[in-house]
């Protein structure tokens, strides 16, 4: 069945449209509409929901809160269709459509809001109009994804560019972004792909390619769900990867000459296998701590078509030269391998990036 027009905002724009994709989201449903009905934003706000033919109760659900949320002020705009699903990247592209704001609140049916959400992120949003903003996350359960929760809400203000490369993806995460309407529109759409595209990783590395600045509020403003049914889990870690090392081509290696990969392990050596074959031969060693790799002395792509097959340095870390892509995931040695970073005095984003 073909979806049903978008329908249009009534009345005078609203100063914040809250974006809302949903997909059987029955279990979460109400505490996520609870929380825009208890913003303490004193402007204008609107929601706009997306149906991406829900099978569960989510469209009672919505309707339910609908009178709710209007008679306490909030607009309410309901757009959907029956089938099939097409993906998060077309709901939220459709909810942006059929809404008016001049700021778009992004949040996932799954999750929920802190009342100051809304308020405090257009006020950042106001000072910082060609940026995303984001916020620290509470998760729930609270004792899921620990590193990545902390990652989240430990990074510094100028990690939230340098650490882009990374496999937790945005450095602000999709579900807390906010931003103004006219730069979406100059950064946007979102990927259409549907299951199996990581539409937000997509959009943040075009947001960047267009020099977007990345911002975080320092306050627990959202309730950042974990389960197994959420859509993240659909996208194949290889097509991550892929993105990645892609980005990372485009963006970071072309300012160096040369450079070191930090681990000779399995992480090192399927970067150094993915790079063109122009990256690669910028590789001049590969640097680790661990002594069975180092006194091997050199690791020799033997899958190369090259003649002779490359063969590179196996160093000690002391001994390699930046700049250095690092390989080694953080917060998982007892802070072993972050004291061996910090001991070397280098600069974060030009003499080494995080890869891991």
């Amino acid at each position: 069945m073909q979806a049903r027009e978008p329908p249009a905002a009534p009345g005078p724009p609203a100063l914040v449209s809250v974006i809302l994709p949903v997909h059987n989201a029955e279990p979460w449903l109400d505490e996520c509409l609870r929380s825009v009905l208890q913003q303490d934003f004193e402007g204008t706000m609107e929601l706009s929901v997306f149906n991406d033919a829900s099978e569960d109760e989510s469209g009672t659900i919505i309707e339910k809160w609908k009178g709710k949320l209007e008679d306490s002020g909030i607009r309410v705009i309901i757009g959907g269709h029956d089938s099939p699903p097409r993906g998060v990247g077309y709901s939220k592209n459709q909810a942006i459509a059929q809404s008016s704001g001049s700021f778009l609140c992004f949040l996932d049916s799954d999750d929920a809001m802190m009342p100051q959400r809304v308020r405090l992120q257009h006020e950042a949003a106001i000072q910082h109009p060609a940026s995303i903003i984001g916020c620290r996350v509470t998760r729930e359960p609270p004792n899921s994804t620990e590193r990545y929760t902390r990652w989240i809400n430990q990074l510094e203000s100028d990690q939230l560019l340098t650490q882009v490369f990374t496999s937790n993806g945005p450095t602000v995460i999709m579900p807390t972004w906010f931003c103004s309407r006219a730069w979406f529109s100059h950064v946007g759409p979102f990927d259409e792909g549907g299951q199996g595209v990581p539409e937000d990783l997509l959009f943040f590395y075009e947001h960047l390619r267009k020099g977007g600045g990345v911002v975080r509020v320092d306050q627990s403003l959202h309730l950042y769900r974990y389960h197994l049914h959420a859509a993240t889990h659909s996208i194949l870690e290889t097509t991550i990867w892929a993105h990645r090392v892609h980005f990372l081509e485009e963006r970071a290696l072309p300012q160096w000459e040369a450079f070191t990969i930090w681990n000779a392990g399995r992480q090192g050596r399927r970067l150094y296998r993915s790079l063109t074959a122009a990256s690669r031969h910028k590789v001049v060693a590969f640097c680790d701590v661990d002594e069975n790799k180092i006194r091997k002395g050199v690791y020799c792509y033997e899958d190369s078509q090259e003649r002779p097959k490359p063969c590179v340095p196996i160093l000690h870390f002391r001994a390699a030269r930046p700049p250095f892509v690092i390989c080694v995931k953080l917060d998982l040695t007892g802070g072993a391998f972050e004291e061996n970073l910090r001991s070397l005095n280098l600069q974060e984003g030009r003499d080494f990036l995080h890869f891991s």
